[in-house]
């Protein structure tokens, strides 16, 4: 009879030979790690999930894990970290799921905003489109993602992910709510004509043995599934979700979407939000 000691032991020799993947559970990450927990993919890595996608970069910077998708941004920051291409969270024209949210001022009134700091790309982003659109520079407060602490302390909060989509499917629904919602990708589209990207899958190696496009594709698939999945929990009908997952985010990187991250990350640069402007390195 094999022993609890021998049973670890042959755990811990599979995972040392098993990729260790990272990503944040967000309902737009879903259909890149769907193959990996339910589909063709299962079993063959070991994937991490947090709520935070700045978690996830941390892993990587810190060679806790072979791939992670992280905030585009974490780039910058990096040591020789390459880039997967192709796959990405980004939107073509709205996302719903990262937004500004104000106590009914227009951004051009706003005086301070309470950051969640979940994503430091949504973060820089934020700070571009007051800087370089808006020449304006609020103050900046770190906040947990509570949408009613974050605006009872500023004048407008940075939401991310899924609470971002329950608030503005909230505000939709209310429409005498006092609380105005902007997309912040509308608002990078109105200013530069491009899409925008907020994570791609990120590694330290010169190459993965991980097919995270066919991942990405089998995901896809799943829609209905993944869908039904999230949608109680946020509050949207699966119909909503599924529209949001097929229509707001894109999986794929366009040519405006590649032009979008460029300016992006020159901006960052400029803004001093990065210290230097990094090309990307892919596999």
């Amino acid at each position: 009879m094999r022993t609890f000691s021998a049973d670890r032991a042959l755990r811990s020799a599979f995972a040392m030979n098993t990729p260790r993947i990272s990503a944040s559970s967000y309902s737009n990450t879903a259909p890149l790690v769907w193959s990996f927990l339910y589909g063709r993919g299962r079993g063959s890595v070991e994937l991490i999930l947090d709520n935070a996608p700045a978690r996830s970069a941390e892993l990587l910077s810190q060679g806790r894990v072979d791939a992670a998708l992280v905030p585009v941004i974490a780039s910058q920051f990096i040591d020789d970290v390459r880039v997967v291409p192709g796959v990405c969270v980004g939107a073509k024209e709205s996302v719903r799921s990262v937004c500004i949210a104000t106590n009914g001022q227009a951004l051009e009134d706003v005086r301070s905003i309470s950051l969640d700091v979940s994503s430091r790309t949504s973060v820089a982003l934020t700070k571009i489109i007051f800087r370089e659109f808006l020449g304006r520079e609020p103050e900046w407060r770190d906040a947990p993602p509570d949408i009613n602490a974050m605006l009872a302390a500023s004048d407008a909060a940075l939401l991310i992910g899924d609470p971002a989509l329950a608030i503005s499917q909230s505000v939709v629904r209310n429409t005498e709510s006092p609380v105005r919602v902007f997309d912040i990708v509308e608002l990078w589209r109105e200013h530069t004509g491009l899409g925008f990207v907020f994570a791609m899958w990120m590694t330290r190696h010169e190459e993965l043995s991980i097919d995270l496009a066919a991942a990405r594709d089998e995901g896809l698939e799943h829609l209905d599934e993944i869908a039904a999945n999230y949608a109680g929990e946020i509050g949207l009908t699966a119909e909503a979700m599924k529209t949001y997952l097929s229509e707001n985010i894109s999986f794929s990187v366009s040519k405006k979407m590649e032009e979008g991250l460029s300016l992006y990350l020159d901006l960052a640069k400029k803004h001093g939000l990065t210290t230097d402007r990094r090309p990307l390195m892919f596999i």
